[in-house]
């Protein structure tokens, strides 16, 4: 009997998730030709949600830093994109990505700071880092101190002479963002150093054991992480034009929302995030008139899911009818010349 060993990544659920993300960024990109302004603004917001999101399931799904106080990146890229355009003459586009080669360099000396601590430790230590940012920013005079400024006309008719133009530059940047922040994180974790983290995640001292880089890998996450969620946060403010120390930094906003996304779209995978701020949306929109009981709502929502789904939506579609969108894993798959049974596929 003759029989061949084919190692593969891609399943038909993949091959079609991948065709479906093509049609829907061709989808999202002519947006500006069939959608209104507030549709373009709120869709603009989710691209900003999600790349949060994708950002700290990455650190927390995939490499086990579990952070309360992604805000400081976030508030780090706002408030660099201001000051970049207004004392540093660059335009807005250029600041942006100038803010978050900034917030991955700030990323450095944290990490060196939060990666003594362990478990809820580190979470509260990143807490306590990113209100140390907002005091900080809430002495800067030149920023507005602790009631904030707004970015000078000069510098908003800079990225665009109209406002109809500025709008779409800005969502246009956003869906590329989103766009990049989700490549590169599949690429990551496709990669040597997705094995690496997978590793780290289910058994850390067994990875060291097995010479795993372990701090190296973590860092190189954390600065990734930070590079991004600065550039999302710069995105973020250069739509809002204003920004203060309480609305750059906030927890509820940039991080306990965020992992409201993750943990019900499901942490740990790829679409997670995505799902997670689809829900989110619809939620909000839906039940944002109802005051104080909008947030009761969202509990609520979190609650039974953790419930009934400890693994999120994206974790549940999984278990239940075997669908892997975007796998990460490798298959094994045996095939015969004859007609025998052929044994499941084996993941490596």
């Amino acid at each position: 009997m003759s029989g061949a060993v084919t190692i593969t990544r891609g399943t038909r659920a993949s091959r079609l998730t991948a065709w479906a993300a093509l049609l829907a960024v061709a989808a999202l990109a002519s947006a500006p030709l069939w959608a209104g302004s507030s549709n373009l603004s709120l869709l603009t917001q989710v691209f900003a949600y999600v790349a949060l999101a994708t950002l700290w399931n990455l650190l927390a799904g995939f490499s086990g830093l579990v952070s309360v106080g992604q805000q400081a990146y976030v508030g780090v890229g706002g408030y660099a994109l201001f000051a970049l355009t207004m004392f540093g003459g660059l335009h807005p586009l250029v600041a942006l990505v100038v803010a978050g080669v900034i917030g991955g360099l700030l990323a450095i000396p944290v990490a060196g700071l939060l990666f003594r601590l362990r478990g809820a430790y580190f979470a509260i230590g990143s807490w306590v880092a990113a209100e140390v940012f907002r005091l900080l920013a809430s002495q800067m005079s030149s920023l507005g101190g602790g009631s904030g400024t707004s970015l000078p006309a000069r510098v908003v008719t800079e990225m665009a002479s109209g406002r109809q133009a500025r709008e779409f530059m800005i969502y246009w940047i956003g869906l590329a963002l989103v766009v990049v922040v989700i490549g590169l994180t599949i690429a990551l974790l496709r990669s040597r150093w997705g094995l690496a983290l997978r590793a780290i995640h289910h058994n850390e001292l067994a990875a060291r054991s097995n010479g795993v880089e372990v701090t190296r890998i973590k860092l190189l996450v954390y600065v990734v992480a930070g590079f991004g969620t600065a550039m999302a946060g710069a995105l973020i403010f250069l739509q809002k034009l204003r920004i203060s120390p309480d609305a750059a930094f906030s927890v509820n906003d940039w991080t306990a929302f965020v992992i409201f996304m993750a943990v019900i779209g499901g942490i740990g995978r790829i679409e997670g995030p995505i799902i997670g701020a689809i829900v989110f949306f619809i939620l909000r929109q839906t039940l944002s008139d109802l005051g104080s009981l909008y947030l009761m709502m969202l509990g609520l929502v979190a609650i039974v899911i953790m419930l009934r789904a400890p693994r999120g939506v994206a974790g549940w579609l999984a278990d239940r009818f075997g669908f892997d969108p975007i796998p990460l894993e490798r298959r094994v798959r045996y095939s015969r010349s004859n007609h025998e049974h052929k044994p499941e596929p084996t993941h490596v």
